[in-house]
């Protein structure tokens, strides 16, 4: 979430520990202190092809920072799988790292707790002030109106990856622009035991991910002004079964897809199993996988006609990663300097470099290496066409009633079960019911 892995099942309802304040960051007391000013433990989130890259790509950056501080970080990369049940038991439990990445669309969940650091004004000035960052990441770091929860270390969003030889095979000229062209050419594409669209069925953040962006197409927020939820509306219907559709209507996605949560349309994309897929920087994924970079192309996610842009033309959340501290870790002064070092410009332009991401730092965005054709579609959307999740303190349970629901329709999906209108709105229905509860 390389980039922005989708996160994957999330079981822990977020009101289990919305009443926990002070919690996680080992076992000081509330309100952070400095008794371990030599050691921190840092929680990054698993941005590479696997675990051991990530491992191979930040140890390098800790030993830097650890010269020039005196200041050892313990790393663990937590994958996506895992990490908000990890985050949420420690808020609960007082055991915890000092730093850690979080989904940005967790952060507004995360800040209802009340256990991670608020970056107020001389928060954000101890690392250069809020100013270096993209006010657009920076608002998809907390509530509205409240100090942000985290600091934003990888901004993303959504692009169309498109294999060349596969299109070129079924006649296919150019990627689609609009979903009736990404049916019609999808079409085209599924033939001989291959496929034209991959998708992860069983991961709920993806499937909130992709529901979402059609939400806004079909004028659906799924929140209503007051942050009550709303799944039923005939526009979230309508999104909801646009997405199951392709599997389950238009044939163009593979009927194993509704068992996938780990990334496996990656892989049968970089195998040729697949001709699209929609995703969040994934070239270092390819790449890790044995495909060149000219055999792939890369593509604005479709719209319903015309160009992306906002309101009803979204094409994309705002996706990335952001850095929190557990506000009573043991070396709160170590934690800001370590956050500090992870937003510098040049750790911005080595880690976004690496990961394929965009940097959420202003003055890193010049270098060269983001505008590369990918970089630049991603730069592009996130800043003319995507749009925040909701910024409610239950989002996480949002994904994962939602996500469940969709989970459950591609099931259907794939089993053969008709997936109609009135299926969709009953699944959403237990879904705003659970929501409820």
């Amino acid at each position: 979430m390389r980039h922005l892995r989708a996160a994957a099942a999330v079981t822990l309802a977020v009101s289990v520990a919305a009443g926990v304040t002070g919690c996680g960051g080992g076992t000081s007391s509330a309100g952070g202190s400095n008794e371990s000013p030599k050691t921190l433990t840092y929680w990054a989130s698993n941005q590479g092809p696997n675990i051991e890259a990530d491992k191979k790509i930040l140890t390098p950056e800790l030993k830097k920072f650890e010269k020039e501080t005196g200041i050892k970080v313990k790393l663990e990369v937590v994958p996506w799988a895992d990490l908000l049940n990890r985050i949420l038991a420690a808020t609960t439990s007082g055991q915890g790292p000092d730093v850690l990445n979080i989904g940005n669309t967790w952060s507004a969940s995360l800040q209802a707790t009340g256990a991670l650091l608020p970056w107020d004004d001389e928060n954000f000035e101890a690392i250069g002030g809020r100013d270096r960052f993209l006010e657009s990441a920076v608002a998809s770091a907390g509530k509205e109106g409240e100090p942000p929860a985290a600091v934003p270390l990888y901004s993303l969003s959504y692009a169309l990856y498109y294999n060349k030889k596969m299109f070129a095979d079924a006649g296919i000229t150019a990627p689609p622009t609009t979903w009736d062209e990404l049916v019609a050419s999808g079409k085209k594409l599924s033939k001989d035991g291959k496929w034209a669209l991959g998708a992860e069925g069983s991961n709920l953040s993806n499937n909130i991910h992709q529901t979402f962006v059609l939400g806004q197409q079909h004028g659906a927020d799924f929140f209503d002004e007051h942050g009550k939820a709303d799944f039923t509306s005939d526009g979230a219907v309508a999104a909801v079964k646009q997405y199951v559709d392709f599997m389950a209507k238009d044939k163009i996605i593979a009927p194993g897809n509704a068992e996938y949560a780990q990334n496996q349309s990656l892989t049968d994309f970089a195998k040729g199993r697949t001709a699209m897929v929609l995703w969040q920087a994934a070239a270092t994924t390819f790449a890790a996988q044995g495909m060149k970079p000219e055999e792939w192309g890369v593509a604005p996610v479709p719209v319903p006609a015309g160009a992306p842009g906002q309101g009803k033309q979204t094409n994309s959340m705002v996706a990335g990663i952001n850095m929190a501290v557990f506000k009573n870790t043991k070396n709160i002064d170590g934690a800001k300097k370590f956050v500090k070092f992870m937003t510098s410009d040049e750790e911005q332009k080595i880690l976004c470099k690496t990961y394929g991401s965009i940097p959420p730092v202003k003055a890193a965005q010049s270098d060269p290496a983001f505008a590369a054709p990918e970089l630049k579609v991603l730069r592009d959307t996130l800043a003319t066409s995507a749009a925040p999740l909701p910024q409610v303190p239950n989002e996480s349970q949002f994904e994962t009633a939602v996500g469940t629901a969709v989970k459950e329709l591609f099931a259907d999906a794939a089993a053969g079960t008709p997936v109609t209108t009135e299926s969709v709105k009953a699944r959403l229905e237990k879904a705003q019911q659970t929501m409820q509860q």
